[in-house]
C-alpha cells in the first residue's frame, strides 16, 4: 500500500518507505505501565506519515533506513494520521542507511 492511500481507521496495513525523521525516545505512562515510545516519519513517493515505535523497535530503525511495516493500524493524533504497530505487527529493516554514524 502507498502512504497516500492510507485512511483513518484502516488496520492490517503493510507499507514500505524510508525513515526521514526520528524523535528522541520518551517515557509515557500507559495502562500497562511506563514504556518508551518514539515518533518517526515514514516516506514513500506518494507522501509521508508519522509512525510510532515502542520499546525495542526504537533502536532497530535509524534515519535513512528503508523499512517494511506489516499489520499496522491508523489513528489520528493532533489532526494528523499516524501509523501504530500492535504487538502482533512486524517491522523489518529492508535497507540500512550505511552512512549513519
Amino acid at each position: 500500500m502507498k502512504i497516500s492511500e492510507i485512511r483513518l481507521g484502516m488496520s492490517g496495513i503493510t507499507v514500505e518507505g524510508k525513515v526521514t525523521d526520528k524523535s528522541e525516545a520518551r517515557r509515557v505512562q500507559t495502562r500497562y505501565g511506563q514504556h518508551s515510545v518514539c515518533d518517526e516519519t515514514l516516506e514513500d513517493e506518494t507522501g509521508d506519515i508519522k509512525l510510532s515505535l515502542w520499546e525495542e523497535a526504537i533502536d532497530m530503525v535509524n534515519i535513512g533506513d528503508k523499512i517494511r511495516v506489516d499489520g499496522a493500524y491508523v489513528t489520528e493524533f493532533r489532526n494528523q494520521l499516524q501509523l501504530n504497530m500492535p504487538r502482533s505487527g512486524k517491522l523489518e529493516v529492508t535497507e540500512k542507511n550505511i552512512l549513519e554514524i
